[in-house]
């Protein structure tokens, strides 16, 4: 490797934060390998897979950890937000409480992580399971929380039909990176 292209390698750390059952292990499983499994199995504490991805002319590795929407582990979770590039809040487009929380994951975030800058850090919103009929939460709804929060860029998937999750993750590295387009 080149010293140009060793400059140009970076390393991100990105946390997937929401309540249980939203899909935030199978966005993660489906975006590192192509892979939905159907059922289900709850996360405990955090895990993390890393893929790599082009952004512009760098190569990122993009480190991304999953972590349990479980209250009785959310203590133990919080060490693993320090350090953090990107904070991914995720939501099910069909259980309207699993998206009144979002302030909540959001402000946990920004509490536990401590970022130099919480008005500006990087922050995307996926509305996951949009393959499921009993839709709860509007695109306009999902759309004006981001707007009042800052202008959060905010996109609609779905891990078991793989869709929007390539552009959804380009979208969250180049946030990451300070990229807004």
């Amino acid at each position: 490797m080149s010293a140009a292209e060793a400059t140009r390698k970076v390393m991100l750390k990105i946390m997937l934060l929401g309540d249980s059952k939203v899909g935030k292990t199978s966005l993660m499983n489906q975006f590192v390998s192509k892979k939905f499994i159907e059922m289900y199995k709850a996360s405990i504490g955090a895990d993390f897979l890393t893929k790599e991805v082009m952004v512009d002319d760098k190569l990122v590795t993009m480190q991304i950890w999953d972590t349990t929407g479980n209250a009785r582990f959310q203590s133990l979770q919080q060490a693993f937000y320090r350090g953090s590039d990107c904070c991914v809040l995720v939501f099910d487009v069909t259980n309207n409480s699993s998206f009144c929380t979002l302030h909540k994951w959001r402000d946990e975030f920004l509490k536990h992580a401590k970022p130099s800058d919480p008005d500006n850090f990087p922050f995307v919103v996926l509305g996951n399971k949009i393959d499921l009929e009993d839709r709860q939460v509007s695109i306009v709804q999902a759309v004006n929380w981001c707007e009042s929060k800052n202008n959060i860029p905010y996109f609609e998937t779905s891990a078991k039909e793989d869709t929007d999750i390539e552009q959804a993750f380009q979208a969250i590295a180049k946030n990451a990176l300070g990229i807004r387009e």
